[in-house]
């Protein structure tokens, strides 16, 4: 199959391994519409196939994510099976089992230099235990493994949230914090370059360029997240012989209903605030 390679203007490869989910938070951004997003997974053998296509740089890896990308039956062999020129983050709310973790994947497989940890951890006070999740971490941290926790600052959940972090850093983790993204309570949260974009009041034809390689869990590819999450027409499948990136504008119909993830203002990879996932044109 023909090699894909990711534009230098790219900043980031979401490899969303499943998108089911042993949890359920009340403000998953998944969710931030209907989530109708297919759930279809394709085998650990497809994925190795597809993403051993993808030529990138040693500054952005590939980040397994989901849902819970753990949840994908062949997680660990598709982690041990990535071509070793790809870098590997997770993204994960380590429900999983950590002894087994440890015992099949050699934690230098997932470490490389950056501002922050390759495993990053999600700690969700609403349906997770500190305790637990604590010991988990240090127990792979312990063993060599590059991880960290984060935690979304949701209104609801902010000062446990501070508490979690000051005990976590006691311990010698690396524990960081997330701008809320979406509603509650009747009010709009994050900061955002595009006024309206997500108010789900209307619509509006835009042209979009994104900066993100996006693929779902059956291989598809997508514009961005909200057509992700939303099921709408992927761009491509990775498993498609001929497929290559085109770094281009593409016309958009449902601006408006832009997922938070795509149009928040943030930090890229190198941790350096300002950056959008997408570009639009009115």
């Amino acid at each position: 199959m023909k090699p894909i390679i990711i534009p230098q203007t790219y900043n980031y490869i979401g490899t969303f391994l499943s998108l089911v989910c042993n949890l359920r938070c009340s403000y998953c951004i998944n969710y931030f519409e209907e989530g109708m997003f297919s759930k279809k997974h394709i085998s650990g053998e497809d994925w190795v196939r597809g993403l051993n296509r993808i030529v990138s740089r040693d500054d952005l890896p590939i980040s397994l994510q989901g849902g819970e990308p753990s949840l994908q039956k062949d997680f660990i062999y598709i982690l041990n099976n990535i071509k070793p020129e790809l870098n590997i983050d997770v993204l994960t709310n380590l429900q999983f089992d950590g002894d087994e973790f440890i015992r099949r994947v050699n934690p230098n497989r997932i470490k490389r230099k950056s501002p922050y940890a390759s495993i990053r951890v999600s700690y969700h006070p609403e349906t997770m235990q500190l305790d637990p999740l604590v010991k988990k971490v240090l127990k792979l941290q312990n063993n060599g493994f590059s991880i960290g926790i984060w935690g979304v600052m949701h209104p609801t959940h902010e000062a446990e949230i501070l508490r979690a972090k000051e005990y976590c850093t006691s311990l010698g983790i690396d524990f960081r914090t997330k701008e809320f993204l979406g509603e509650h309570d009747g009010k709009m949260y994050g900061t955002y370059r595009y006024e309206g974009a997500c108010n789900k009041k209307f619509t509006k034809k835009v042209l979009c360029k994104t900066t993100e390689f996006i693929i779902g869990s059956n291989g598809d590819i997508y514009r961005c997240h909200s057509d992700l999450y939303e099921g709408r027409i992927p761009v491509g499948n990775i498993l498609d012989e001929d497929f290559e990136i085109e770094d281009k504008f593409r016309e958009c119909n449902v601006f408006g209903h832009c997922n938070p993830c795509d149009v928040k203002l943030k930090t890229n990879r190198f941790q350096q605030f300002g950056h959008t996932s997408v570009e639009i044109k009115f």
